[in-house]
């Protein structure tokens, strides 16, 4: 139930030096946290439970980035969604990125890429067909970390978000 601390550290140079940021599992203690970084962050909110739903449900993928006095600085997460193949009768799995954030101090020094990486590691041992995101049209910087880890845009979902921007529909192959 999210109680596994499964770490591996990962080094990047904030602003005021060189202070090591941790990837880590979340934890049912860390969602404060989460929660606060995504209010502050991301015009979308959810509700706890949501949360306290995909950390119970897909804890191993459900990651965040601590900095060295162990406040949470970025997370991410993701679940599994089991639909129909679109060329077969099968029933594919696909890895839907939830959402992922880091807060301002803390950005363009790696930690989504990493938070990316190893959370697409984790999300991928319960067989996943593909990976699959919403990404606003707007969001320039994420549409191009997207792009390196070879999502594609496949379409256009209109008025996606609340605020009725638009979001790309983007889709990667798991190989």
């Amino acid at each position: 139930m999210g109680t596994d601390k499964e770490t591996r550290t990962v080094n990047f140079n904030d602003n005021s030096g060189n202070n090591p940021i941790l990837i880590r599992r979340c934890t049912l203690e860390d969602l404060e946290g989460v929660i606060e970084i995504n209010e502050k962050e991301l015009p979308e909110d959810y509700p706890y439970f949501f949360y306290k739903s995909i950390l119970d449900n897909f804890n191993e993928s459900f990651l965040i980035a601590v900095d060295i006095n162990g406040n949470v600085v970025g997370y991410i997460m993701w679940r599994v969604e089991k639909v129909p193949a679109i060329d077969s009768l099968k029933i594919i799995n696909k890895g839907h990125l939830v959402s992922i954030a880091v807060i301002k101090g803390f950005r363009r020094l790696g930690i989504s890429k990493a938070l990316l990486t190893k959370s697409m590691e984790e999300i991928k041992k319960r067989v996943i067909d593909e990976f699959v995101l919403e990404v606003r049209v707007s969001n320039y910087a994420a549409i191009n970390l997207y792009k390196k880890y070879n999502f594609s845009s496949q379409s256009i979902k209109y008025k996606y978000y609340r605020d009725g921007e638009n979001a790309y529909f983007m889709v990667c192959k798991a190989k």
